[in-house]
């Protein structure tokens, strides 16, 4: 009797809203088998509620790296070998210039923008490596390139994740595993702008404004794009933005 084919198992952090979700909703359409991780117990509720038994759960704050290490185990142990896993997980915290920023709000960036993915991603890597299988995807952002008055550790933090994954690749090489950057620009229809202007939905509203931003959905298209291509083709890096945004001019103080 033939082995049945197991259908490839993607796990998704910050899976609750956003981008997280959509992505989320995108595999199970292709017939992927999803676990969503997340931190806020009451969003997965919602969203288990909402697909119906057509993932899997787990509650999981990715700053915590035991237990990072102990979930990821929990699902392979449950659910199998992990073959896609997206680092979708992170924030942004406020907008103010460098001068007048909280350290606070730098330290919890680093820490769920860098080390989060840092943990998911070594939690992972060696079973993909030992299989000779597996597709890493990071989700970058374009404040990773472009500079912008407020943007200081953010910014650093998705420069960093940008590099990181081409070091990956660099280590990986000779190996099948894939690794992908996506970098969006405007992004609307998610937590982003509300948890970096502190919930001033006021100022939210006025940031798209007049614009036509990319959305969740875009955005899950890109990736389920990057770990769809033949097994030859590696996608390094997509940057995307909305054809109301573009990189235009560099600034020139004059006194």
């Amino acid at each position: 009797m033939a082995k049945t084919k197991r259908s490839p198992l993607v796990v998704i952090t910050g899976a609750s809203s956003g981008i997280g979700a959509a992505t989320a909703q995108k595999y199970i359409e292709t017939g992927h088998r999803v676990v969503l991780l997340a931190r806020r117990v009451e969003k997965l509720e919602q969203m288990k509620k909402k697909l119906k038994g057509k993932a899997s759960f787990y509650p999981l704050d990715v700053t915590s790296q035991d237990t990072v290490s102990t979930v990821m185990a929990q699902i392979e142990k449950k659910e199998g070998p992990i073959d896609i896993l997206v680092n979708n997980a992170g924030a942004a915290f406020g907008l103010e210039l460098a001068q007048d920023a909280h350290l606070s709000d730098w330290k919890h960036c680093v820490d769920l923008n860098i080390n989060g993915v840092l943990y998911c991603t070594h939690a992972v890597l060696s079973g993909m490596v030992k299989r000779n299988q597996g597709h890493i995807v990071n989700l970058g952002s374009i404040a990773g390139h472009y500079a912008y008055p407020g943007g200081n550790v953010y910014g650093a933090t998705k420069a960093f994740i940008h590099q990181f994954s081409m070091n990956l690749r660099a280590d990986l090489f000779g190996t099948a595993v894939r690794v992908s950057c996506i970098e969006p620009g405007l992004v609307s229809g998610t937590e982003f702008s509300v948890v970096r202007f502190r919930g001033d939905i006021k100022r939210v509203k006025t940031l798209y404004e007049k614009t036509q931003p990319l959305t969740p959905e875009d955005i899950a298209d890109a990736i389920v794009y990057c770990t769809s291509c033949p097994k030859h083709v590696n996608i390094n890096t997509l940057e995307m933005m909305p054809v109301s945004q573009a990189p235009t001019y560099l600034a020139i103080a004059r006194s």
